[in-house]
């Protein structure tokens, strides 16, 4: 009866001292706790982390580390045989460290702490527009205490946080809301559009997906849709006015990152865009395996036949053939490698991997009271599959070429962190929002949070 009791009052009101035996026994024995105490203590204790988004970045830093060897070659041949790797494992432990630290972090600290984020990476970005270094022909990132930053990492994480915290406010899915997201989008997607074309529309798409999640109407958003169609191709044409690069030079310049001069160059990317897509869209007679190998399509056409290598079963780690004439094996073009590696069965099984941490995620979302949780580990999980999507759709052919890592496997510093902090977002809604709990814990989870981000998910399912 006690029991029943305490689970009918508030947490703060869930026993009282007369109902815990706080007597000592003899020889001064520290006193005994009631199972009213004990039910209390149960009641306030958050969970662990869920163990399925741990299994997921475990099983992804496990292929990462075999793959990154496989798909090092060249980095190999020209130093230490053992550097590359081991500076990938520093960067994966860097990025385990981050998970851990973030995953331990009550998910209501990340409403604070948003915009200070967004001011952040919107500053490095600008930074970097202006002073960054130079890489395959556009201003990336600039080094911060000998550590290479590349802010277009940190802007798609942010456009996650800003439409979770602008989302979650109120109770309705107002206009001004609405907008207020679409502008943030289209300033980010201002920002990374000189750098590439790609991130832009990834992050257009990231940020219709969380609407969609937020339970916005259709109506809105296709006009949502209809607003980043017209800012994207607006600004297409505007870069193709501009644009008085030739499209081959273009190509060459940003495989190399040099000029003919052997200078680091930047460039206009329109052409580069036109001439990538126009390869894409090239419907000739010629089977792909037997063009001409050149400068424009060598990335594609030694990452098809890395793929058409590894089969059904692949050649097993360490024995690619193409990793050492593939550009990029280990960063742009890694899923060719895992591909020729463990052969059709393996890229399946990554593929797996991803969406399930999507799944994962979306049974998490529905079990929060919460909107602002929820849409935070739906982002966050969407962030990280779209991305993955589009690296494997860029490889095996089914996008045009373009410069996509694939999260947590391809080489890189900022990536790798940034994911980790995501999956440490996950982790942390996993373990302290309160999923199908009972009538204090919601109660208590809602008093815990600033009075406009109290909405109900309007996913939530008993």
């Amino acid at each position: 009866m006690i029991e029943e009791d305490i689970h009918n009052r508030p947490a703060a009101e869930a026993f009282s001292p007369e109902e815990a035996d706080t007597t000592a026994g003899d020889g001064g024995k520290k006193p005994r706790r009631s199972r009213a105490a004990k039910a209390v203590d149960e009641i306030s204790k958050p969970r662990k982390s869920d163990k399925y988004i741990w299994a997921v970045f475990i099983t992804l830093c496990v292929i990462s580390i075999i793959e990154q060897y496989s798909a090092s070659s060249r980095e190999i041949a020209a130093s230490n045989v053992l550097a590359p790797i081991l500076r990938h494992c520093a960067m994966l432990g860097m990025g385990s460290v981050v998970a851990i630290l973030v995953s331990r972090v009550p998910y209501k600290w990340f409403i604070p702490l948003t915009p200070i984020f967004v001011f952040i990476s919107v500053l490095a970005m600008v930074y970097v527009l202006l002073n960054g270094q130079v890489i395959n022909g556009a201003k990336r990132s600039f080094n911060l205490v000998g550590i290479q930053v590349q802010p277009a990492e940190l802007i798609k994480l942010s456009s996650v946080l800003i439409i979770a915290f602008i989302m979650s406010r109120g109770k309705e899915i107002t206009n001004g809301k609405i907008a207020l997201c679409v502008g943030f989008v289209l300033v980010f997607g201002g920002l990374l559009f000189t750098q590439g074309l790609t991130n832009t529309i990834l992050m257009m798409c990231i940020s219709s997906a969380m609407m969609l999640i937020g339970g916005i109407k259709w109506k809105k958003f296709a006009v949502v849709v209809l607003v980043y169609a017209v800012a994207g191709g607006g600004a297409l044409l505007y870069k193709a006015s501009t644009d008085d690069d030739d499209a081959r030079t273009a190509r060459i310049i940003t495989e190399t990152g040099r000029d003919a001069e052997g200078n680091e160059a930047t460039i206009n990317r329109s052409a580069l865009w036109k001439a990538r897509i126009d390869r894409f869209l090239d419907n000739d007679s010629i089977p792909k395996y037997k063009r001409e190998i050149n400068d424009a399509n060598r990335q594609e056409m030694h990452a098809y036949m890395a793929q058409a290598n590894g089969g059904i079963f692949g050649v097993m780690p360490g024995n690619s053939r193409e990793t050492a004439r593939l550009p990029l094996a280990n960063i742009d073009f890694v899923y060719s490698i895992v591909i020729e590696d463990l052969g059709l069965i393996g890229g399946l099984f990554l593929l797996i991997v991803y969406l399930s941490l999507l799944g994962r995620a979306g049974a998490i979302a529905m079990g929060c009271h919460r909107v602002f949780p929820a849409l935070l580990v739906l982002g966050m999980a969407v962030y990280i599959v779209l991305q993955a999507l589009c690296h494997m759709a860029i490889v095996t052919g089914a996008g045009p070429v373009s410069g996509q890592p694939l999260p947590l496997i391809s080489k890189g510093g900022t990536s790798i962190l940034i994911t980790s902090l995501a999956f440490g977002i996950m982790l942390s809604v996993s373990r302290f929002a309160v999923r199908k709990g009972k009538k204090q814990d919601i109660a208590r989870e809602a008093a815990e949070l600033p009075e406009d981000m109290q909405a109900p998910n309007p996913t939530f399912l008993k």
